[in-house]
């Protein structure tokens, strides 16, 4: 099989697998949605905000409608501006849920396609590939986070490693081998890996780390080489200082915004409080999340011992350990890669504990000493590494077998790829995302939608979908003091102190949802008048509309 023909099928596999994996994502996609209606809606408003800004006013892009009057405020959780182009297409709230849809299958699609092509750049056979392929896309614990795209797009990590690898001349089998550098391959690599940061920190900061270790490794194993006379190809050279100047100028240029927000919200970091509460158990990495397939129910009771089970039931894969352990004894990789992805794999689990290890000994140093770290609220979320080197471990030994195997005998080889897509089976939640609120979709802003809170505001920014009106409400990493604060006030909304605060701000309409606000705190809102206070009531089908002079 010619390479070009491979890299056809393999895309076009990856593409047909996801949708399968994913299914039944496709089949309703403009009114469902994967795992919930809260966090997935978000990630809807960002993709749709991001294409709005670019082709309105892209000088604006981080003064988002949202939590408005609060600047910087599309930095308040992971952007998944890399998806902009995707946002440029369609508008209002229908569209943007049919874009979400399609962009969470093609996330699935690249995590196959970037595993498959590392796997085969590292030397694997077909069949380890196939391994790899499966466990970066549908390992179990990935479907507990199938509410946080941005945590899911991670095949732009494998697919940025893989065409470094190629650009270098680097496999497992051979180890670095000059004379097979392809510097145009580098470069790409080094703008992928650009493409990935910009999806967001929570998930690229740590491969950024894992890309300086890797750069420092090749400068030592240079060092070492050159003593012995050799030299790196000097158009390699070029293509790694450009490639790697874009790469440095995205991180910065991501970076400076979401410095912005810690500055103005110095409560916004993360405390060493938050990383033990998502910080995983030992038993986190044998136990399944609720939306496995095969385990889910078999581990209720481990995950009724944990206290946020949604972000530490971390397990990779039954098959998967047993495939990885294998490949330490019988390996188509020299031992001495074997021992470097164990490290790696182990190195995974540890960090994955946060503090649960040896009171944060091996995770509370990157803490304090590495710029940028204190900011990622979930250490489980590091399992992606340990699941990487068991699953390259796992490809090691698929492929040794394929050498020994019998043609004949060929389709067994198969199996371990059977296994490990056994177990990546899913049994998500597709809910109906509410519509849209008329009185929503009219408005002209600023405006204050009641009730407020983190969940309900997240489906509201994603009915602002179509004009992106300026509103109060939001739902993010944080909240912000102001909307706390207006919260608060609103709950006695229309008095003196909450129409004087909100006129303060700018806020010229407050909608109170007939169908949302009975039983909250702001349910008095549908009745009161605001006589007196100089505002003027409209009571209409779906909901009262406050207009402030």
């Amino acid at each position: 099989m010619t390479f070009r023909r491979e890299w056809l099928w393999a895309v076009l596999g990856s593409l047909l697998g996801a949708a399968a994996l994913t299914w039944p994502t496709l089949r309703d996609p403009s009114r469902t949605i994967p795992a919930d209606i809260w966090d997935p809606t978000l990630q809807s408003w960002q993709m749709a905000w991001s294409g709005h800004s670019l082709k309105t006013d892209p000088g604006a892009l981080w003064d988002a409608n949202a939590f408005y009057p609060d600047s910087y405020s599309y930095a308040f959780s992971d952007t998944l501006l890399g998806y902009v182009p995707a946002g440029l297409i369609g508008s209002g709230p229908s569209d943007a849920i049919l874009r979400y849809n399609i962009m969470f299958v093609l996330a699935h699609a690249l995590a196959l396609a970037g595993g498959y092509f590392l796997a085969r750049q590292l030397g694997s056979r077909v069949s380890g590939a196939l391994v790899v392929a499966l466990a970066s896309a549908s390992a179990p614990w990935r479907w507990a986070q199938a509410g946080h795209l941005h945590v899911l797009s991670t095949g732009g990590i494998a697919l940025a490693l893989a065409m470094l690898a190629r650009g270098h001349g680097f496999t497992l089998r051979r180890g670095w081998q000059p004379q097979e550098a392809r510097p145009g391959w580098a470069v790409a690599g080094w703008l992928v890996a650009a493409w990935q940061i910009t999806l967001g920190f929570g998930i690229g900061l740590p491969f950024a780390y894992v890309l300086v270790v890797l750069v420092i490794a090749a400068l030592v194993l240079l060092w070492r080489r050159r003593r012995a006379g050799f030299r790196m190809p000097r158009r390699l050279v070029i293509s790694d200082l450009v490639g790697g100047a874009a790469f440095a100028v995205t991180t910065i240029a991501m970076a400076i915004p979401y410095l912005k927000v810690v500055e103005q919200h110095p409560y916004a970091e993360r405390t060493v409080t938050d990383l033990r509460s998502y910080s995983s158990p030992i038993q986190g990495f044998i136990t399944a999340p609720a939306q496995s397939w095969l385990w889910g129910d078999l581990h209720t009771g481990l995950r009724d011992s944990m206290t946020t089970p949604s972000e530490t039931s971390l397990l990779p894969g039954f098959a998967l350990y047993a495939l990885a352990i294998a490949g330490l004894f019988v390996s188509a990789w020299p031992k001495r890669k074997r021992v470097v992805l164990l490290a790696v794999a182990l190195g995974g689990i540890v960090l994955s504990m946060g503090t649960k290890l040896l009171w944060g000994a091996g995770y509370l140093p990157l803490y304090y000493a590495l710029p940028g770290w204190n900011a990622i609220r979930t250490p489980g979320r590091l399992i992606l590494w340990t699941t990487l080197a068991l699953a390259l471990l796992s490809a090691g030994f698929v492929s040794e077998l394929a050498r020994r195997v019998p043609r004949k005998a060929a389709v067994v080889l198969l199996v371990p790829a059977l296994l490990v897509g056994l177990e990546g089976l899913q049994r998500l939640d597709f809910p109906v995302v509410p519509a849209a609120p008329p009185s929503v979709v009219s408005l002209r802003g600023p405006a204050l939608v009641l009730p407020s809170s983190q969940r309900l505001d997240e489906n509201i920014m994603l009915w602002t979908t179509g004009d992106f009106p300026r509103i109060v409400n939001g739902g993010s990493g944080f909240t912000p003091r102001t909307l706390e604060e207006i919260r608060v006030l609103a709950e006695h909304f229309p008095d003196a102190a909450s129409v004087d605060r909100l006129r303060e701000l700018g806020v010229r309409e407050v909608v109170v949802l007939k169908q949302y606000a009975p039983g909250t705190p702001y349910a008095n809102s549908l009745t009161a008048t605001g006589e007196g206070l100089g505002i003027s009531r409209t009571d209409r089908p779906d909901a009262v509309v406050f207009t402030l002079s």
